[in-house]
């Protein structure tokens, strides 16, 4: 069953805006003491951060609820009123409010605020329904409570957020709770823990991911894939440092525009220094270490860049926002009449990763120049005219997102569908005028004179914490053959054996395979159940009839009973499989033999 989305559903957003507002209605019903601040609509449902003196509790929840029932069957209309600044002055005075205060120097007039019957009203700006029997009062929920800082910031009075999510239909309801429920068993944190794959750690501080050894062996594998098609696709590779005088960070102007997000410098030998929280100044300095000729471009060169921002503890989460991650960075420095051929190879490497990764769907977003930007109208011109012919040539469909450019220049975003139908942000193609403007990038044209390179900004994971936190939650752990930490588990199940599965481990280990023995000497039963519990693709049994025959019997978790191979089948199996990236072991005697 399809959701639909707010930004598609005007009705939706009237529905969740409004109910949004029945809550806090609701809230102030029930506990008089509460003061309301902020009350949106969002992509799944709405929300309210409250003033109360006491927290909110699950039962208070059911109590809203059943409150939020009675206010939508009274069918009160909800009406628009334009009021002058004075009168909203009185009204939020008499009601003492005063975050609807702070609220309302923040806004120009005219005010509009919504009421809601007779009994209670807000500042808004819409759109609501016209009445509460627009609402199904069988088609909301109310989620959870958490903390919230008002106005976002730290320094502010902590609030409580209570969140609910609201539809057109019963029927949408269950569909969009069976889907978080099934969010909630591929959350890549649990599933993180439960195959050992990395974790946050207190001690370290926040938002510092430390690799375990299977994660690290699987981002390894995620590492090489990218090198070697970067390098088939004409890509050199660069190792810049982590850190660089502050004086790089005021050029490039992050000190300037990014400085909230940065780390603060460090003090070395009369220097300060800086963590670096991009990669793009590197790359720079990198081109104008010397001077280039047109008959050098375009160059490609890409690295993995591990950078450091400073995030709120409110917004991290997991591998998904963390505060040392590594960027799969590349900048490509090119001519003008090179721009639509570069984008579209980029556009082609893009593809090939991620539909690696089984990431085929993708949305894609093409924005345009803003009111705000730099550079003269013709390079603009030329740069969008670029990107767009490089989407016609590929045969993708986009969206313009007029004006959503980047003060520096247009770009091209891309967000991936997973298996589960979630979108996420993942790629992103950006053309940049500011960079060789503020580092005086030069190269010698056909005609002698010193032109200005176009630098293209490119990422096709975003980020390989991000990435991976997304890639696991697609598979919800399931990985395929070529990716798995552990692609076979052999399970002897007598000592007896234990020699003869040794000389298999041999075997395919020496083929490159990562396989392991199981020697905890438990039943066959357990040792099938803790291979399935960790994932294991391929569980190989091997018993007194397998040890003799020279045979394992295998077992795969999607395709149940394999059946029993002999050792050079096995290991030919296992090398086919990991060599063409196939989800899990294939038994064929003419691919055997074409090898």
């Amino acid at each position: 069953m399809a959701l639909p989305k707010t930004s598609e559903s005007e009705q939706l957003l009237r529905i969740r805006h409004s109910m949004s507002h029945v809550m806090a209605m609701a809230v102030q019903k029930l506990f008089p003491k509460a003061q309301v601040t902020i009350g949106p609509w969002t992509e799944s449902g709405f929300y309210y951060d409250f003033d109360n003196p006491d927290p909110f509790t699950e039962a208070d929840l059911k109590a809203i609820k059943k409150e939020m029932i009675r206010i939508i069957n009274k069918k009160l209309p909800l009406q628009r009123l334009e009021v002058g600044r004075a009168e909203a002055e009185r009204r939020i005075q008499a009601q003492n409010e005063p975050y609807k205060l702070e609220i309302l120097a923040g806004i120009n007039e005219p005010i509009t605020l919504y009421t809601l019957g007779e009994e209670w009203w807000d500042l808004c700006a819409g759109p609501h329904v016209a009445n509460t029997s627009e609402l199904n009062a069988k088609a909301f929920e109310l989620e959870s409570v958490a903390g919230a800082y008002w106005r976002g910031d730290e320094r502010n009075a902590q609030l409580q957020r209570i969140y609910g999510t609201a539809w057109e239909t019963p029927e949408q309801l269950a569909e969009y709770q069976r889907r978080k429920q099934e969010a909630l068993r591929r959350d890549h944190r649990r599933i993180g823990t439960d195959l050992d794959l990395f974790s946050i750690e207190d001690e370290a501080g926040a938002g510092l991911v430390f690799w375990h050894p299977r994660g690290a062996r699987m981002r390894l594998l995620i590492e090489e894939l990218w090198r070697d098609l970067h390098f088939k696709a004409g890509y050199e590779l660069l190792y810049t440092p982590h850190v660089a005088d502050i004086s790089l960070w005021k050029t490039s102007g992050h000190l300037d525009f990014y400085a909230e997000s940065m780390f603060g410098p460090m003090q070395v030998d009369e220097r300060q220094y800086q963590l670096k929280p991009m990669n793009c100044p590197f790359h720079v300095l990198t081109y104008a270490s010397r001077l280039r000729s047109y008959r050098d471009l375009p160059i490609r060169w890409a690295e993995l860049g591990t950078v450091y921002r400073y995030e709120r503890p409110g917004v991290m989460h997991g591998l998904m926002r963390v505060r040392g991650f590594t960027q799969d960075d590349a900048h490509v420095f090119c001519l003008p009449d090179q721009i639509s051929d570069e984008i579209l190879a980029i556009l082609d490497l893009t593809e090939q990763i991620l539909s690696t990764f089984d990431f085929r769907n993708y949305e894609i977003n093409l924005s345009t120049r803003p009111e705000k930007s730099i550079g003269e109208d013709e390079v603009w011109e030329l740069a969008t005219r670029g990107l767009t012919e490089a989407l016609e040539r590929k045969g993708w469909a986009y969206k313009i997102d007029a004006g959503g450019g980047a003060f520096y220049g247009p770009k091209i975003d891309l967000k991936i569908e997973d298996a589960i139908g979630r979108m996420w942000q993942c790629s992103t193609i950006q053309l940049d005028f500011n960079l060789p403007e503020r580092f005086d990038l030069e190269y010698v044209a056909a005609d002698g004179t010193r032109q200005r390179p176009i630098m293209i900004h490119r990422a096709i994971f975003g980020s390989l914490e991000r990435f991976f936190g997304i890639m696991t939650e697609n598979y919800a752990g399931d990985f395929p053959f070529w990716l798995a930490p552990e692609q076979i588990r052999l399970l002897p199940v007598t000592d007896e054996v234990r020699p003869y599965a040794e000389q298999v481990l041999s075997q395919l280990r020496a083929a490159g395979i990562r396989a392991t023995v199981d020697h905890s000497g438990d039943r066959l039963g357990k040792l099938i159940r803790n291979g399935e519990q960790m994932k294991i693709p391929v569980l190989a049994v091997i018993g007194a009839k397998e040890a003799e025959s020279g045979q394992v019997s295998l077992r795969s978790r999607r395709e149940a009973d394999l059946g029993c191979f002999d050792q050079e089948q096995l290991v030919g199996a296992a090398i086919r499989a990991d060599r063409l990236k196939l989800g899990g072991l294939t038994w064929d005697t003419e691919a055997s033999e074409a090898d």
